[in-house]
């Protein structure tokens, strides 16, 4: 690995890997646990405020990014577009969390798409979302391939699968908390191979037709 990838994938003295585990696994149950609060009825603005209560109720440390939780035609925003205004979750409706939480002094990172109804285009989308995520990582832990190489595959594979791939949307690093001192970039830029524990898989996919979407992200581990 050159100098500059080696300095991309610093990490502060506190940084265990068993630690970020840790923290993904505290993450993932802050995303299951809101999720099971969010039903019909529920504004964007009330999901999050459960989201808030329910990592208080976990124990973080902190939130290293706002929690986002996007309903609807808001499931296509990226993480730095605002929703539009504060709608309601339908009966028959989609909606992903997005979480960035501090446990331990590590930084979690995971996000999944859900579906009221029984919509099967919906359900199809999200777990496309997942589906995909599980292919590059795959890919990730057999061709050992570049940041790069990995988010190209992953565009190829959204394609054959019928989705597209949101390319702004491209990964990034996490650590010990504050990650952004070691200015480790997206993983889609990364031309190193990624290193365990410290780069996060994000995958934001498009409907070709219809106004949603859906986002599954993890450590890659």
């Amino acid at each position: 690995m050159t100098a500059a990838n080696t300095a991309k994938e610093a990490v502060g003295a506190p940084y265990q890997l068993e630690l970020m585990k840790h923290a993904q696994r505290m993450t993932w149950q802050a995303v299951e646990r809101i999720a099971q609060g969010i039903g019909p009825g529920m504004r964007e603005s009330e999901a999050r405020a459960l989201g808030q209560s329910v990592l208080e109720e976990l124990g973080m440390q902190r939130i290293w990014h706002p929690t986002h939780i996007r309903f609807g035609s808001n499931t296509l925003k990226t993480f730095k577009e605002r929703s539009e205004g504060d709608p309601l979750l339908g009966e028959h409706d989609i909606y992903f969390i997005d979480m960035g939480v501090v446990f331990e002094g590590h930084e979690g990172d995971a996000g999944a798409t859900f579906v009221t109804g029984e919509d099967p285009q919906m359900h199809a989308c999200a777990q496309a979302a997942k589906t995909l995520f599980e292919a590059v990582e795959a890919h990730w832990r057999s061709q050992r391939v570049n940041g790069v190489e990995l988010y190209r595959f992953a565009a190829e594979r959204a394609q054959q699968m019928g989705w597209r791939l949101n390319m702004d949307i491209k990964g990034h690093r996490v650590s010990d908390f504050p990650h952004a001192i070691y200015r480790g970039g997206n993983l889609g830029d990364f031309d190193g191979q990624p290193s365990a524990g410290l780069w996060i898989l994000e995958i934001q996919i498009a409907h070709p037709e219809l106004p949603y979407g859906a986002f599954y992200e993890d450590l890659l581990s």
